[in-house]
């Protein structure tokens, strides 16, 4: 069963989340503020977050930040805030999606599948599984990422996308099939999606994220790993 927690100071809003996601067989826990929220997520290991930003004793990027340090559980972000800075914060944070209020419950459960599915689904390994290039290194089995001998810490949104170019070097992969694989077949056309997250990419791991070395975009097609 799949086990979703939901972080969300709104009783109505909690009570018609849990009736829909329990009607359709996911496990849910729910957490009225932030710190209750990160209490349950290490108690009861979900594999999706749903989280609120505006939260009566933090903010919801803090809450990000805090699972973050040893966690890459999808967190999908349910927020009034629609300004564009709002959301980049989050994103940068380690949030994998934003959804913003109010929403419609189907769109909502449809990215709750594609957010289990990019936890679920695990693409073609190449004949090796360390990639290594001048900025960084890429351990497929361990699904880490590295760059001057620390850490990179990617959200499985980020690794997944990742993923899929790395095991593809040297070829482009087009924006219809990133945005299938990694967000589902609803998202074809999204391609903001794939600006925003290789953007994220790029900043983590280039030495010149302005001008990559190695995440490369063809302009109106796709992208590709040049090793």
């Amino acid at each position: 069963m799949t086990r979703v927690l939901v972080v969300e100071d709104d009783p109505q809003l909690v009570r018609a989340l849990v009736i829909n996601m329990q009607a359709r067989q996911y496990g849910v826990d729910a957490a009225p503020d932030g710190a209750t929220a990160l209490r349950l997520a290490a108690a009861r290991q979900p594999d999706v977050v749903l989280l609120d930003l505006g939260l009566p004793d933090m903010d919801g990027v803090q809450v990000i930040k805090g699972l973050r340090g040893w966690t890459r559980v999808p967190i999908l972000v349910l927020s009034a805030r629609a300004a564009s800075d709002e959301k980049v914060a989050a994103l940068d944070a380690g949030a994998d999606d934003y959804i913003t209020k109010p929403f419609s419950m189907n769109e909502l459960l449809a990215r709750l599948r594609a957010a289990v599915r990019r936890t679920e689904s695990v693409p073609s390994v190449p004949e090796t599984t360390i990639v290594e290039t001048d900025e960084f290194t890429i351990d497929l089995l361990a699904k880490k990422a590295a760059r001057g001998g620390h850490d990179v810490r990617l959200t499985p949104t980020e690794w997944h996308l990742l993923e899929i170019l790395v095991c593809n070097p040297g070829r482009l992969v087009t924006q219809k099939q990133l945005l299938e694989e990694v967000w589902g077949p609803s998202y074809d056309g999204k391609t903001n999606y794939l600006r925003v997250y290789m953007a994220q990419l790029r900043r983590k791991l280039e030495a010149d994220p302005a001008h990559p070395r190695y995440l490369i975009t063809e302009p109106g097609m796709g992208y590709r790993f040049e090793a």
